[in-house]
């Protein structure tokens, strides 16, 4: 009979111990390892949600160098793993350290089991939660669309979503990070469409296109006459988003000195316009969006650091079309249709080289380079299916480092081509399963195993 309760490992190299701790977890199925080689081989073998550790482990059970080196191992290999740190030895320096290379809670010895019990429990509970939430995260919805416009079937997409509609409706200033091309524009329309201010305007500017003498008066907006060529008055895109919503992409774009005015516009929520003395108040929420590295901006004293927690209230981080598993087949195939009824009606899809060109490149520019790249294929094709000619591209991509563990390694490369797989079918599970060379019933089992949405 399967044994359904959760599994806990304790690393501790004391037999007594050892014996009294697993007799306290009758709820769990215990694992004990008396070293580091014996903890990594059951945390590989047995991957349990909860580690206790013990810093003093031989060879050295006097200090905690051996103890640290496992919870290294284990952040590595299993970093969802909540492990509980135990010692005696320089306690708060100890617990300082444990908890900066990840470890969940820190327990100084002599060692009370009933409080133990608890942290242990608690940490359990967490581990769950967040098991719950990646599943949540991995359920695309089915028509591939989330924020009512962006298409994406990857879990890593789908999150992001749901992150900007939990803060929609919220009036906290929201940051977008992600390389050029991945689709930060898109993304803070979404954000718009969801809150309460989608009856108002989306206006979006970019800082890096507009020279800099004129980016103070497209933001703020002037009076008649304040400077040669102002014959009117001339609200800015702060004064036009009233009630909705700025975009600011490329923010680590503005000039140092109008980084401050921005700043006082959003300490203080009014404005004045270029050439004006009097204070407009000004109802707009700010989203902004860059590729750049701001934090190293700080440091190089080239963006205010009090105007970068102004704007980053919260942070996105956006991923990559690469880290986007099956996204770029899906995406090819939406704008093969849109561009080959404005253009080239007699394309009909993609050559299998095609399909295998789009799967292996590794996208440096994002959406956006195959978004050209497909446009360019429907114009320039010659036949009813574009091949990978059509589309410039080489049969091949960028692999990352693969999971040290060898059943994650394993699932990890199921879901990637059972995704693609998908893709190419538009979802369709006979033709999946073919392409796939297996059974109907296989497939079904293979998509309930890793909650893929079918």
């Amino acid at each position: 009979m399967t044994d359904i309760r959760p599994k806990l490992l304790i690393v501790e190299d004391d037999p007594g111990l050892q014996a009294q701790l697993k007799w306290a977890y009758d709820d769990f199925q215990v694992f004990i390892a008396g070293d580091r080689a014996a903890a990594i081989a059951l945390l590989r073998a047995e991957e349990p949600p909860v580690v206790t550790l013990d810093l003093g482990l031989p060879p050295d059970p006097d200090g905690t160098s051996e103890g640290f080196a496992v919870l290294s191992e284990i952040m590595a290999l299993r970093p969802e793993t909540k492990v509980i740190v135990a010692s005696g030895h320089g306690a708060r320096e100890s617990a300082l350290r444990a908890i900066a290379l990840g470890a969940y809670d820190f327990y100084q010895k002599p060692v009370d089991i009933d409080a133990l019990g608890l942290i242990v429990r608690r940490a359990l509970q967490l581990y769950k939660l967040e098991v719950e939430n990646r599943i949540l995260a991995q359920r695309a919805p089915a028509d591939n669309r989330v924020l009512g416009r962006m298409i994406t079937a990857a879990p890593e997409m789908v999150k992001v979503a749901r992150t900007i509609e939990r803060v929609a409706n919220t009036r906290v200033s929201v940051m977008l990070l992600g390389a050029s091309g991945t689709g930060k524009e898109l993304l803070a329309r979404g954000l718009h469409d969801a809150s309460n201010r989608a009856k108002g305007n989306f206006i979006a500017i970019n800082c890096a296109a507009i020279p800099e003498n004129l980016l103070e008066s497209e933001l703020f907006g002037h009076e008649k006459g304040a400077f040669t060529g102002a014959v009117k008055t001339t609200e800015g895109k702060i004064e036009q988003a009233s009630g909705g919503t700025l975009f600011l992409d490329e923010v680590g774009d503005i000039p140092i000195q109008l980084q401050v005015k921005l700043l006082r516009f959003l300490q203080e929520r009014t404005i004045e316009r270029i050439g004006g003395r009097r204070s407009i108040e000004v109802d707009t929420r700010i989203v902004c969006a860059t590729h750049q590295n701001l934090e190293a901006m700080i440091a190089d004293g080239r963006f205010r650091e009090d105007l970068y927690y102004r704007l980053a209230e919260i942070v996105v981080r956006i991923p990559t079309l690469a880290e986007r598993p099956g996204d770029a087949t899906l995406l090819a195939k939406v704008f093969l249709t849109r561009f080959a009824g404005e253009m080239n009606p007699q394309v009909k899809g993609f050559a299998p080289d095609a399909l295998g060109a789009i799967d292996g490149w590794s996208w440096p520019g994002n959406v956006r380079e195959l978004e050209n790249r497909v446009k360019r294929a429907v114009i320039m094709a010659d036949g009813k299916l574009i091949n990978a000619a059509d589309l410039d591209l080489a049969n091949g991509g960028e692999a990352g480092e693969a999971p040290l563990n060898l059943k994650t390694a394993r699932e990890a490369t199921d879901r990637k081509i059972i995704r693609h797989a998908l893709a190419r079918s538009e979802g369709n599970i006979s033709s999946t399963a073919r392409l796939l060379g297996i059974s109907r019933p296989t497939l079904y089992d293979l998509l309930k195993q890793y909650d893929l949405p079918y």
